[in-house]
């Protein structure tokens, strides 16, 4: 078994200092002046009416044939209509059965999860106090005392650790700010047969550490720009004592990261079998002309992006629901 001593107690970190002190407030500024505040204000209207035609979608059809590798995603208060959109354009365009298993990030209501129950019959719902009892049995804090730690404060590292301790069989994980806008080929035929690991493509690698550092930990090549915005994995195939001592290599070399859980999973990916999907058909970052007229099959809307979801994407798809 794989020895693991807790990481040494930090009180200051130059990492945390600088992001604070010099990114957090280039960020602001950036933000500022490419989204000037009438702007912003017009993109936040167009964000709550997506917000309130979330709940009202209609009932989808009901197919014969159901893919037998369920969907899992991820979600809370802040973001449950965006899951909404992404799980029902999924199915919009697949025109097949899918089973979701949706993830409570802590603050999931009683009503958002009526509206699964209500747009996608058979949902499986797992709330936190479950998921953290799996977690204390599985992963347990004195053994794991970084990754547990890391769960705490960075809630994005739920997509690894909510979904596949003590679990066997393939998953696929997607985030619920993406849209599919075309019958998704690849996927349909993963989750048909899945047989090795996939993953989404980034626009720009974003690992918050460097590939040399996390290559040295792993032991092996990083792949490149992995985006976990879409990732198929086998859930017995993560080493939960390797990824451990590697979120304990990471802390201790270089700090804290909002990315760390993309750099975690870039390592489990380096020491298997992976393959990207297509970066033009499942696209990051869509800019508005592509966002105005979908060609890509899927969009994931990050970043300076977020105004084109609001204001065009999940138009498309309520008006491909009204037949349009």
């Amino acid at each position: 078994m794989t020895s693991i001593t807790p990481p040494p107690t930090r009180s200051f970190s130059l990492g945390k200092l600088a992001y604070w002190v010099v990114h957090k407030p280039k960020g602001i500024l950036k933000t500022y002046l490419e989204r000037d505040p009438i702007r912003r204000w017009w993109d936040e209207q167009a964000r709550q009416e997506m917000e309130s035609t979330a709940a009202s979608l209609p009932p989808l059809p009901v197919f014969a044939t159901q893919l037998p590798t369920h969907v899992h995603f991820l979600t809370g208060k802040k973001y449950w209509y965006q899951t909404c959109f992404c799980a029902y354009s999924l199915i919009q365009q697949a025109q097949v059965g899918i089973s979701f298993v949706i993830h409570d990030d802590g603050s999931l209501t009683p009503e958002h999860c009526a509206v699964f129950r209500q747009l996608f019959p058979g949902v499986h719902i797992i709330l936190a106090p479950e998921a953290e009892a799996r977690l204390d049995q599985y992963l347990p804090a004195g053994r794991y005392p970084s990754l547990r730690s890391r769960y705490r404060s960075l809630a994005l590292m739920r997509k690894l650790m909510d979904i596949h301790p003590g679990q066997r069989g393939w998953r696929l994980f997607l985030d619920s700010d993406m849209l599919f806008f075309r019958r998704p080929e690849f996927l349909l035929n993963w989750l048909s047969e899945p047989t090795i690991a996939c993953h989404m493509v980034d626009v720009v690698e974003s690992y918050g550490y460097t590939k040399a550092l996390m290559s040295r930990l792993c032991e092996a090549p990083i792949p490149a720009s992995v985006n976990t915005g879409i990732l198929g994995i086998q859930s017995e195939s993560i080493d939960w004592d390797r990824v451990e001592l590697w979120c304990q290599g990471l802390l201790d070399a270089a700090g804290t990261h909002y990315y760390q859980e993309q750099a975690l999973t870039a390592m489990i990916l380096a020491t298997q079998s992976c393959i990207p999907v297509s970066a033009q058909d499942y696209l990051v970052k869509p800019d508005e002309v592509e966002a105005q007229s979908p060609k890509a099959v899927l969009h994931h809307y990050v970043a300076t992006s977020k105004p084109w979801y609001y204001h065009y994407g999940w138009r498309h798809v309520l008006a491909t629901t009204q037949g349009h």
